[in-house]
Order: C-alpha cells, then structure tokens, then sequence
C-alpha cells in the first residue's frame, strides 16, 4: 500500500494516545492534594495501625479519578496543586512513499510503450522533547513542550526511457521544532457513576523552521527540510474518562485551527518564479478512543485507536488559488506503562498507520518524573 507522510503543516497531529491506568488516590471535598504517578502504592483505604481512620471518606456516590498516563496535551489525570511533572520523551517515527507512474500505450497487460517513472521516498523523523506541566490547582494545571527535531529524506527517481537514468536525493535538517503550551480543566466530580470530562487548549508556535524559511536552489527547489509546520495552531477538544475497574475506558474529540499567513515570498527566479501569497493551512478533526487496562499496582497497558480528518491547504500561487487533497491519517495504539516509583514511570507506545496518508510506524517512550509530591 502506497504511503504518503503528512507534510510539515501537520507534524504532531498524529500522536493521541492515554496510555496506563491504576487506582486512583481518593479525591476529598476539600479538594486536598493527592499523588500523580501513584501507580506502585495506590490509595487502598487501609487504616493506620491504630484502627482509627484519618481523614474524611469521599461521598460514596463519587467515584475514584482514573490514573490515566501517556500523552497529557490530549488531556487526562490532572497533576495535583502544586506538584511539577518533568517529562523527557522521545519520539521516532518512519514512512515510505512508492509511487509508479505511466505515460504512453499499453498494448498488454506486461507490454509498456512510453514513459516509466518509478519514485521511492524514506522518511524519518525523530523528536526529542522536554514536558513540563504544573497543577495550578487539583482540577486546572498547565503544560509547556519543547521539542528537538532531526529529520531525514532520501529520494530514488528512476526514469525508464531507453537509458534508465537514476537519480538519487538526500535531505536532512536538525532543530527546535514548534513550541507547543496547554491548559487543562476538569469539568466534573464523577458524581452517580459519570464519567470524567476534560476540557483542553493547545497552542502550537512557530518557533520551528517552516517549509517556507529553508533554503532553496535558484531553481526555488528546498535544499534542507523544515523542522516546523510554519503555522500557528489552536485545538480546543474534550476527553471523557469512564472508569470501570480494572480497566479505563477513554475517549478525545478536538478540532485543529491551523491560521492562515501572507506568505509574501517568491520562491525561484527567472521563467520559474512564483509568487506565494496568502496560505491557509487546512485545519484537523481529531478523534481518538480506546481501553487502559490495570494488570496490576505497577504495569498497564493500552489499546486504541487515532484518527485525524484534514481539511484541504488553499495556497495562493501567481494570484491563483490551488487546493492540495484532503487527508485521513488513522493509526491502530498498543501501549505498555510501568511505574518505576511513586513519582516516576516509564511510558511506551507504538503506533501503526492503517491508512496511505499516516507514517507507517510512530515509536514514543517517555519518562515522566513527579516534583513536589
């Protein structure tokens, strides 16, 4: 099957995933701090060796706030007040692109007459990234991503028309990609056996070099690759949380706002000139579902699905309007999580494209680490 990687404009729009989830610590009415990352030593309600409790129980109709890990920008578990995770992460992804192309006559089914064009793409993409996030209070927290990008091409064109010519291309490029902030809100209490709401924000910046600020040949042909979408973004999106023990049903629905720029550039010179203008990105409807299943106080493991729907790029060229196709990138989630400690876990997911427009394979693991419990 034919693959096609996304295009700059969409870099990190493909990785949705809640991966872990454990018991809970008990959530009071005086909203009282309670642990993240508590996967080792859950809240097991046992009392202290006086037999006396200590505290006060959580109304019975209320239920336990899920542990869900793995991409927190989706929105999920909130951290606590005042506690900082650190979350370094890195992310590889591959694709390869095949595409055969025919001008001329068939005359049979193994009987070519024209022009043969045979091109195969490898791409890869690795990111290496810093998370923070920050609970302003014990349903509101805040987050920051700073990523690092390395990206690398090659191209194979074979021509087959007497001679058979080749031609092989390399491109690669290193850099800070698009800083990306986040705020999430925790709509309810699960009250009477509701699931948990999640309202979220996502600011994606530009601070990445966009596939309009790489250098280029005079030809106006890119001679490195672009480490960001070159676009601002806002994604507003709900994830709901149902809790069913041992297991964490979950589910995310966003829409993706890529704005719209005056490029004001010319890229080429001479006969090959063009004038870019006005671009506006096509925006994304993101939806992403799936099952977190406890095995037991330490390890979990994920099943789910992604899909995104991307809306079509109008580019003005020459004062002309052109509009590129509209894209479906869905990939199949498996995912492992495993608590090193009560402050620390390990998170490792792996994606798989089952559409032609999403990368083949995505290999993410992170390490988030818990300050201030």
């Amino acid at each position: 099957m034919s693959k096609r990687n996304l295009g700059l404009p969409y870099l990190g729009l493909i990785a949705a995933l809640l991966s872990g989830a454990a018991a809970a610590a008990q959530e009071t009415g005086h909203e009282s701090p309670r642990p993240v990352l508590q996967l080792a030593q859950a809240d097991s309600g046992q009392q202290p060796s006086t037999g006396q409790p200590v505290g006060q129980a959580p109304p019975k109709e209320e239920q336990q706030r899920p542990q869900v890990q793995g991409m927190p920008q989706l929105g999920g578990v909130l951290t606590p007040r005042g506690v900082l995770v650190v979350t370094p992460s890195i992310r590889a992804s591959t694709s390869q692109v095949n595409r055969f192309n025919f001008n001329g006559v068939a005359i049979l089914d193994t009987l070519l007459i024209g022009l043969v064009e045979a091109e195969d793409t490898d791409r890869d993409l690795v990111e290496a990234a810093l998370s923070f996030r920050l609970g302003l209070t014990n349903r509101f927290e805040v987050g920051l991503k700073l990523p690092y990008i390395y990206r690398h091409e090659r191209t194979t064109l074979t021509l087959d028309s007497g001679n058979t010519p080749t031609q092989t291309q390399t491109f690669e490029n290193a850099g800070l990609g698009d800083v990306e902030a986040y705020l999430h809100y925790q709509i309810n209490r699960g009250l009477n056996g509701w699931p948990f709401f999640v309202a979220n924000l996502r600011y994606k910046s530009t601070t990445g070099t966009g596939p309009f600020d790489v250098s280029r040949s005079a030809q106006g042909f890119p001679t490195e690759l672009a480490t960001g979408s070159g676009f601002q973004g806002i994604e507003p999106s709900v994830t709901i949380l149902l809790p069913s023990d041992p297991a964490v049903f979950y589910a995310n629905v966003g829409y993706l706002f890529n704005l719209q720029d005056d490029v004001n550039q010319t890229i080429g010179a001479g006969d090959q000139a063009q004038r870019i203008g006005e671009v506006d990105p096509g925006d994304a409807f993101r939806m992403s579902f799936g099952m977190a299943y406890a095995m037991n106080q330490y390890s979990s493991f994920n099943l789910g699905y992604q899909n995104d729907y991307i809306f079509s790029t109008s580019t003005q060229i020459n004062g002309d309007k052109f509009e590129s196709n509209r894209l479906i990138v869905g990939s199949a989630i498996i995912g492992f999580n495993y608590a090193l400690s009560p402050r620390s876990q390990v998170n490792v997911s792996v994606q798989m494209g089952v559409t032609a427009d999403a990368p083949d394979v995505v290999l993410t693991v992170q390490l988030p680490f818990a300050f201030g419990l």
